[in-house]
C-alpha cells in the first residue's frame, strides 16, 4: 500500500501523514484502554469512576453499553490510521463524542458525582478534542493545494 501522500521535495506533507497516522493509532488506544476493560468488568470500571458499587444489572447493561461506544470510537480511528485522508467522517463522529462526553463527564464532576479519575478522562477527551481541530485545519490545507495541483496539471 502506498501511504505517500505527496512528492514534495521537502518531504513535509509525508512527515505530517505519518504523524497523523500514529496520532491515530494513540487515540484508539486510549478509548481501547478504557473500552475493553468497561466492557468486561463494567462493575469494576464503575467503582472506580463513581466510588459505589454496581449492583443494578440495567445501570451494568446501560454501563456497559456506554463503554462499548468508546471501544467503537477505539476501533474507528485505527481504521483513520490506515488513511488519515479519507477517514475523515470517523474523526468527526468520535470528536462530537468526545467533546461532548468530556462536557457531560465534566458536569458530573462538577455536581459531585465522580471522582478524581474523571479529571483524567476529561483532559484527555479534550486534548484529543483539540488535535482533532488542529487536524481538521491541516486536512483543508492540504485539500486545497491538492486541488489546485490537480488544475494546474
Amino acid at each position: 500500500m502506498n501511504t505517500s501522500v505527496s512528492n514534495d521535495e521537502t518531504g513535509v506533507v509525508d512527515g505530517w501523514y505519518r504523524t497523523l497516522r500514529w496520532v491515530f493509532v494513540v487515540a484508539a488506544l486510549w478509548n481501547l484502554s478504557g473500552g475493553i476493560p468497561g466492557v468486561l468488568f463494567p462493575a469494576d470500571m464503575y467503582a472506580r469512576e463513581f466510588g459505589t458499587p454496581l449492583n443494578d444489572p440495567v445501570l451494568t447493561a446501560i454501563y456497559r453499553g456506554a463503554w462499548g461506544t468508546s471501544l467503537l470510537y477505539g476501533l474507528g480511528f485505527l481504521i483513520v490510521a490506515t488513511n488519515p485522508l479519507k477517514h475523515w467522517g470517523i474523526v468527526v463522529m468520535g470528536g462530537l463524542g468526545k467533546a461532548l462526553f468530556a462536557l457531560n463527564l465534566g458536569y458530573m464532576y462538577a455536581s459531585g458525582w465522580t471522582s478524581k479519575v474523571s479529571l483524567l478522562v476529561i483532559l484527555g477527551d479534550l486534548i484529543f478534542v483539540l488535535i482533532f481541530i488542529l487536524y481538521f485545519r491541516a486536512l483543508w490545507a492540504v485539500r486545497k493545494v491538492h486541488a489546485k495541483e490537480r488544475l494546474i496539471t
